[in-house]
Protein backbone atom coordinates (compact mmCIF):
# COMPACT_ATOMS: atom_id res chain seq x y z
CA UNK A 1 0.00 0.00 0.00
CA UNK A 2 1.69 3.58 -0.87
CA UNK A 3 1.31 6.81 0.88
CA UNK A 4 2.10 10.07 -0.04
CA UNK A 5 2.21 12.67 3.13
CA UNK A 6 2.15 16.20 3.61
CA UNK A 7 4.77 17.90 6.25
CA UNK A 8 5.88 21.11 7.20
CA UNK A 9 8.93 22.09 8.94
CA UNK A 10 9.77 25.56 10.77
CA UNK A 11 7.36 27.12 8.91
CA UNK A 12 3.81 27.90 9.16
CA UNK A 13 0.94 24.95 8.11
CA UNK A 14 -0.62 26.56 4.05
CA UNK A 15 -3.61 25.03 2.50
CA UNK A 16 -2.65 22.71 -0.03
CA UNK A 17 -5.50 20.10 -1.47
CA UNK A 18 -3.49 17.06 -0.99
CA UNK A 19 -6.00 14.70 -2.71
CA UNK A 20 -5.54 16.83 -5.77
CA UNK A 21 -1.61 16.64 -5.59
CA UNK A 22 -1.65 12.91 -4.72
CA UNK A 23 -3.88 12.25 -7.71
CA UNK A 24 -1.45 13.72 -10.26
CA UNK A 25 1.70 13.11 -8.40
CA UNK A 26 -0.06 9.32 -8.49
CA UNK A 27 -0.70 9.81 -12.64
CA UNK A 28 2.47 10.93 -13.34
CA UNK A 29 4.12 7.87 -11.83
CA UNK A 30 1.99 5.05 -13.08
CA UNK A 31 2.30 7.02 -16.95
CA UNK A 32 6.18 7.02 -16.17
CA UNK A 33 5.44 3.18 -16.24
CA UNK A 34 6.36 3.15 -12.26
CA UNK A 35 4.09 1.84 -9.13
CA UNK A 36 3.17 4.49 -6.11
CA UNK A 37 5.23 3.89 -3.25
CA UNK A 38 5.79 5.84 -0.30
CA UNK A 39 6.39 9.87 -0.45
CA UNK A 40 6.91 12.26 2.42
CA UNK A 41 6.78 15.90 0.94
CA UNK A 42 8.25 18.10 3.36
CA UNK A 43 7.72 22.00 3.06
CA UNK A 44 10.46 23.89 5.14
CA UNK A 45 12.30 27.23 5.19
CA UNK A 46 15.58 28.71 2.99
CA UNK A 47 17.18 27.84 6.45
CA UNK A 48 15.93 24.28 7.09
CA UNK A 49 16.95 23.35 3.37
CA UNK A 50 20.31 25.16 2.86
CA UNK A 51 20.98 22.84 6.82
CA UNK A 52 19.95 19.78 4.73
CA UNK A 53 22.34 20.59 1.83
CA UNK A 54 25.31 21.37 3.84
CA UNK A 55 24.62 18.03 6.04
CA UNK A 56 24.08 15.70 3.07
CA UNK A 57 25.69 16.98 0.21
CA UNK A 58 28.30 19.41 1.52
CA UNK A 59 26.60 22.32 -0.38
CA UNK A 60 26.70 25.38 0.77
CA UNK A 61 23.80 26.91 -1.20
CA UNK A 62 20.26 27.82 -1.37
CA UNK A 63 17.88 25.45 -3.56
CA UNK A 64 14.11 24.33 -3.97
CA UNK A 65 14.18 21.14 -3.62
CA UNK A 66 16.30 18.16 -2.18
CA UNK A 67 15.46 14.23 -3.00
CA UNK A 68 16.06 11.73 -1.12
CA UNK A 69 15.41 8.43 -2.88
CA UNK A 70 14.24 5.23 -1.33
CA UNK A 71 13.17 3.54 -4.69
CA UNK A 72 12.98 -0.25 -5.17
CA UNK A 73 13.25 -1.61 -8.38
CA UNK A 74 9.75 0.17 -9.89
CA UNK A 75 8.61 1.28 -7.02
CA UNK A 76 8.81 5.03 -6.70
CA UNK A 77 9.48 6.18 -2.58
CA UNK A 78 11.75 9.18 -1.49
CA UNK A 79 11.51 12.48 0.69
CA UNK A 80 10.85 15.75 -1.16
CA UNK A 81 12.46 18.53 0.75
CA UNK A 82 11.05 21.85 -0.20
CA UNK A 83 11.92 25.21 0.45
CA UNK A 84 8.41 27.16 0.09
CA UNK A 85 10.96 30.39 -0.15
CA UNK A 86 12.76 29.25 -2.79
CA UNK A 87 9.41 28.28 -4.34
CA UNK A 88 7.66 32.06 -3.84
CA UNK A 89 10.71 33.62 -5.19
CA UNK A 90 10.26 31.31 -8.45
CA UNK A 91 6.92 31.98 -8.91
CA UNK A 92 7.95 35.79 -8.93
CA UNK A 93 10.88 35.44 -11.15
CA UNK A 94 9.42 33.15 -13.50
CA UNK A 95 5.65 34.71 -13.88
CA UNK A 96 3.83 31.74 -12.35
CA UNK A 97 1.17 31.67 -9.87
CA UNK A 98 2.28 29.96 -6.66
CA UNK A 99 0.35 26.75 -6.50
CA UNK A 100 1.25 26.00 -9.75
CA UNK A 101 5.28 26.40 -8.82
CA UNK A 102 4.61 23.96 -5.83
CA UNK A 103 3.23 21.38 -8.33
CA UNK A 104 6.29 22.02 -10.45
CA UNK A 105 8.83 21.68 -7.87
CA UNK A 106 6.92 18.45 -6.58
CA UNK A 107 6.94 16.89 -10.41
CA UNK A 108 10.61 17.96 -10.62
CA UNK A 109 11.41 15.61 -7.24
CA UNK A 110 9.47 12.69 -8.56
CA UNK A 111 10.96 12.67 -11.86
CA UNK A 112 14.48 12.78 -10.13
CA UNK A 113 13.13 9.45 -8.48
CA UNK A 114 12.02 8.16 -11.00
CA UNK A 115 15.57 8.16 -12.79
CA UNK A 116 15.55 11.68 -14.51
CA UNK A 117 18.55 13.60 -14.07
CA UNK A 118 19.42 17.78 -14.72
CA UNK A 119 23.13 18.28 -15.04
CA UNK A 120 23.73 18.17 -18.44
CA UNK A 121 21.94 20.95 -20.79
CA UNK A 122 20.08 17.72 -22.74
CA UNK A 123 18.69 16.98 -19.09
CA UNK A 124 17.64 19.98 -18.12
CA UNK A 125 15.78 20.50 -21.46
CA UNK A 126 14.01 16.80 -21.29
CA UNK A 127 13.41 17.60 -17.41
CA UNK A 128 12.01 20.50 -18.02
CA UNK A 129 9.46 18.97 -21.26
CA UNK A 130 8.44 16.35 -18.49
CA UNK A 131 7.48 19.17 -15.97
CA UNK A 132 5.58 21.16 -18.02
CA UNK A 133 3.50 18.70 -19.47
CA UNK A 134 2.61 16.53 -16.27
CA UNK A 135 1.76 20.67 -15.77
CA UNK A 136 -0.46 20.50 -18.94
CA UNK A 137 -2.24 17.63 -17.68
CA UNK A 138 -3.52 19.31 -14.27
CA UNK A 139 -6.77 20.62 -13.67
CA UNK A 140 -5.78 24.38 -11.21
CA UNK A 141 -9.34 25.43 -11.86
CA UNK A 142 -10.43 25.88 -7.86
CA UNK A 143 -6.71 25.56 -6.98
CA UNK A 144 -4.87 28.22 -4.41
CA UNK A 145 -2.06 28.37 -1.68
Amino acid sequence: MSSIEFCFEKIKKFSLSTDHITKYINKLIINELKEPGDIAVIFCSDEYLLDINKKFLNHDYYTDIITFDYVFEDIISGDLFISIDRIKENSQQYGNELVIEVYRVIFHGILHLIGYKDKSEKEKYLMKKKEDYYLSEVDFSGQKL
